[in-house]
């Protein structure tokens, strides 16, 4: 995404939801949120890092992490690393646990998510996915202004 799409997605009706930055997450925490979003996924990436690397990589000034709560439960979260700018700021992950899924959250979340990530001013937005993302996840990303521009075939662990 060059620019921002100036699209705003209005939050779902009948939930009480909060988006709240998360400063020095706890590495435990940041283990559940990943894996409650991301075992269905495979993500890999951050899956077997030691505390002190995973904390190393969730605390470092350029990242910047954010959690949706819905009536008061951890519904999903995104992350940001803004090491690039003002070239780029990448949505590095971004998802919603499966209880939250299928209602009407994602196009909020993401709007949002997408939001943060102008903020920083850069000159493009970057978002990742893959086949083993949601079917709608493509969808998703280019009703919210993203262009597809490459791809890539990779090999990945499955979560046991």
């Amino acid at each position: 995404m060059t620019a921002p799409s100036g699209r705003h997605v209005h939050p779902p009706l009948g939930f009480r939801i909060a988006i709240m930055r998360a400063e020095k997450m706890p590495p435990a925490f940041y283990r559940f949120l990943y894996e409650q979003v991301g075992r269905t996924h495979h993500w890999s990436l951050r899956r077997d890092m030691e505390d002190d690397e995973l904390r190393a990589v969730i605390h470092a000034e350029a990242t910047e992490i954010s959690v949706l709560y819905v009536d008061g439960s951890p519904a999903g979260f995104f992350e940001l690393d803004t090491a690039r700018k003002p070239d780029e700021v990448e949505i590095v992950y971004f998802g919603l646990v499966p209880d939250f899924q299928g209602r009407g959250l994602g196009a909020f979340f993401l709007s949002e998510t997408v939001s943060a990530a102008w903020a920083h001013d850069p000159a493009k937005v970057t978002i990742h996915t893959n086949t083993l993302d949601s079917p709608r996840a493509l969808q998703l990303y280019q009703k919210a202004g993203f262009t597809p521009v490459s791809w890539s075939e990779e090999t990945i662990q499955a979560w046991d």
